[in-house]
């Protein structure tokens, strides 16, 4: 019988870290595209690009984390997951491959939204470890189901 161990509660420094380098990554991603000198239809493209990433790197964090503590997640969610998470590098990079940024920008855009994926990723695993360890230091209460009444008597009295 296998036991399952409780994660290590992460520190107040990385949990700070993670939710600092997400917010200065989607910020300077957001104020980027706000100040940018491109067609509105380009700013919602590179915007929703960078909201499939966030979703789907956090999909598959979670995802993959649930089948290494043995919670079952169906292997088409897994690799929709996987598949949401590339298919959002790959029209980044399409996308700022075939811009008319200068090379400059391009490096600006393609590391704010790395940076948010991987931040994103950082703020799910604190997010679940703090869970965890908050669980495993709560006290056990075990619930008592309360004494159901007899059927037949009530409803033949």
């Amino acid at each position: 019988m296998s036991q399952q161990t409780v994660p290590a509660r992460p520190t107040a420094a990385f949990i700070g870290a993670s939710w600092v380098a997400l917010v200065i990554a989607v910020t300077a991603f957001g104020v980027g595209l706000w100040n940018a000198g491109m067609t509105t239809s380009e700013k919602g493209f590179y915007g929703t690009t960078l909201l499939l990433g966030l979703f789907s790197a956090i999909a598959l964090q979670k995802s993959v984390r649930d089948r290494a503590e043995g919670i079952p997640v169906t292997s088409i969610f897994l690799g929709l997951a996987w598949a949401m998470v590339l298919t959002s590098l790959v029209l980044v990079s399409v996308g700022l491959a075939n811009s008319s940024m200068t090379l400059s920008e391009k490096g600006f855009y393609g590391l704010a939204f790395a940076m948010s994926l991987f931040s994103s990723v950082a703020v799910q695993k604190n997010v679940r470890d703090l869970a965890a360890s908050n669980a495993a230091d709560a006290p056990v209460v075990v619930a008592q189901r309360p004494i159901e009444p007899d059927v037949k008597a009530t409803v033949w009295q």
